[in-house]
Formats: C-alpha cells, sequence, structure tokens
C-alpha cells in the first residue's frame, strides 16, 4: 500500500486524537481536514452510520484527491428505540448545543427509567482515490449513568458507563477508552483491513 498519508473527513479534535493515537504507531499519517486545506461540512443524510461515514469520506476524497477516512459514531440508548443514534450530534438543541447540554437533555429523558442500556456505535469507511472502499464497525455495550462522572473524553462520555467498569469513560483515562471504546475497536478492525488492503 503506497498510502500512508490520511485526511481525517472530520472537525471533531476528540476523533483526531484518537485516530491518530491508534493508528500513528501503524507508520500511518493522520491529518486533519483544516491541515489539509479543506473547510468541508458535509451533510449527515444518511440513515445509518455506515452511510453517513461513506458519504463523509468520499466527498473528501474527491476533493483532496487523497485517501480520506471518516468516522460516524453515536449512542444508542435501549429506552429510547436506539435514539439519539445517528443523530447524536444534533441531539436536543442541534449542533449549537454543548456536549454537556446534550447529555443532560439525555439524562432528563431518562428520569425514573430503569433500564438503562446502552451502547457506542462507531463505523469507519475509508475511501481511496481509486475507488476501493474499506469499512470496519465496533460496538461497546454499557449503561447511561443517573449523572455525569469524570472531566476527560468529549460528547456523551461522562454519562456512559461500559459494561465491566465501575467509571464512565470520561473518568477511565485515555489509555482505557483508547483500549475498549467503540471507536478503538472499529479502527483495530479497520487497521487488519487496512493491512489485508496492503498485502494486495
Amino acid at each position: 500500500m503506497n498510502h500512508r498519508r490520511f485526511i481525517l473527513a472530520s472537525g471533531n479534535k476528540g476523533k483526531l486524537r484518537e485516530f491518530r493515537e491508534i493508528l500513528e504507531p501503524m507508520g500511518i499519517e493522520i491529518v486533519s481536514q483544516a491541515e489539509a486545506g479543506f473547510d468541508m461540512d458535509v451533510e449527515e443524510t444518511g440513515d445509518t452510520f455506515e452511510e453517513n461515514a461513506w458519504l463523509k469520506a468520499s466527498a473528501i476524497c474527491a476533493a483532496a484527491g487523497l485517501p480520506a477516512v471518516a468516522d460516524d459514531s453515536g449512542l444508542c440508548v435501549d429506552a429510547l428505540g436506539g435514539a439519539p443514534g445517528v443523530y447524536s450530534a444534533r441531539f436536543g438543541g442541534g449542533k449549537s448545543w454543548t456536549d454537556e447540554q446534550k447529555y443532560m437533555y439525555l439524562l432528563e429523558k431518562l428520569v425514573g427509567v430503569r433500564d438503562r442500556g446502552a451502547k457506542f456505535v462507531s463505523c469507519i469507511c475509508c475511501v481511496f482515490p481509486g475507488g476501493d472502499v474499506l469499512r470496519a464497525r465496533g460496538e461497546c455495550p454499557g449503561h447511561i449513568l443517573e449523572a455525569p462522572v469524570g472531566s476527560g473524553g468529549f460528547g456523551y462520555d461522562p454519562v456512559f458507563r461500559p459494561d465491566g467498569y465501575e467509571g464512565s469513560f470520561a473518568s477511565l483515562g485515555e489509555d482505557v477508552k483508547n483500549r475498549i471504546s467503540h471507536r478503538a475497536r472499529a479502527l483495530a478492525a479497520f487497521s487488519k483491513e487496512l493491512e489485508k488492503y496492503a498485502d494486495r
């Protein structure tokens, strides 16, 4: 595989950090859209995480002429029928809301709810200039806490406790999160797909 430089089709600094921490040891350089000189906000019109990841990666790849990798991820809460799901970033008041406003809105919706099962889902799509596409998916099951815990992470991390752990994603530290998170699992699967792709 000649491609070792990928553009991350996202402006999310938290995602950029996680992609770099997991993929750079493989010798893969991840650059942000801004670093690559692109300022694009691709509309996420898909009904699934997979569709939205492809929409973002294909748009950036076409514009930049370089391999582009995108992640679409979100929180799926059992008691809410899988919501917010693909609308996780636009939950409640939309993208204008802070992370704290979104997860506090989620907690309000779950007041008095005993079944607090949930999972984080991450779907990764990589599109190459030649048209090749690689996909991977990762999930992390857990529960929604009664109140936020911890100050690390981003998004809904303070209110999500992964199965088998006492703390929230926001309290476990990046080293632990990068081993067990939905994105870590998707990236691990993606790295295997990259290795197979490189051996073609």
